[in-house]
C-alpha cells in the first residue's frame, strides 16, 4: 500500500515557522493502521512530491523503507519502486488526492482518496474515504484492506487477548 502525504497523512496544511521551517500534523490513528498493515504481511511506501524532514523522520517511526519524496514523476516512481519489488501493478493500493497522484491512482488495483480531494480525483477511484486527509482517512483505508483480505480480526488479536489478566 502506497501513501501520498499532503492532504493524506495531513491534512494539506503547510505551516511555516518565521526561519522557513515546515510543520506538519500526523493522525495517530493513520500511524496505527500502518503499522497493522505491516503485520499482516503487506508492505507499505510513500511517494510525496514535496521533500520534508519531518516526512522521512515519521515513515521511519513507523518502519516504512520505501520513500520516494520530491517526486514530481510519480507515475516513474511507482514503476520504479514495483519494478524493485516485484509486484505487479494490480497487487498494489494507493491513496492520493489530486491530479498528480492520477498516473498512480489508475494504475494500481485498489486506489482510494478522500473526500476533500480533487474532483477529477475522487471520480477515478475505487474507494472515497468518509474521514479526511490527516483525519483518519489513511486509517480507514487500512482497516479496510485488512478487511477485505480476511485479515482485520488477526490484525487486532494482540490487543483483544485477556488471558493472561490476573482477577
Amino acid at each position: 500500500m502506497i501513501f501520498d502525504v499532503d492532504g493524506i497523512l495531513t491534512d494539506g496544511s503547510l505551516h511555516f515557522g518565521p526561519d522557513g521551517e515546515m510543520m506538519k500534523t500526523f493522525n495517530v490513528l493513520d500511524g496505527q493502521g500502518i503499522k497493522l498493515l505491516q503485520g499482516a504481511g503487506i508492505a507499505t511506501a510513500i511517494i510525496s512530491a514535496r521533500q520534508s524532514a519531518i516526512v522521512s523522520k515519521r515513515a521511519s517511526d513507523l518502519g516504512i523503507s520505501h520513500v520516494m519524496q520530491g517526486i514530481h514523476d510519480k507515475k516513474s516512481a511507482f514503476l520504479a519502486l514495483t519494478k524493485e519489488l516485484n509486484i505487479p501493478h494490480a497487487a498494489c493500493g494507493f491513496i492520493g488526492d489530486d491530479v498528480i497522484d492520477l498516473p498512480i491512482l489508475l494504475r494500481v488495483g485498489f486506489s482510494a482518496s478522500v473526500p476533500n480531494g480533487h474532483a477529477e480525483v475522487r471520480s477515478r477511484v475505487c474507494y472515497v474515504t468518509h474521514a479526511s486527509g490527516g483525519r483518519g482517512a489513511a486509517r480507514e483505508v487500512c482497516d479496510f484492506i485488512l478487511q477485505a483480505q480476511g485479515k482485520y480480526t488477526a490484525a487486532l488479536a494482540t490487543f483483544l487477548d485477556v488471558s493472561d489478566d490476573d482477577r
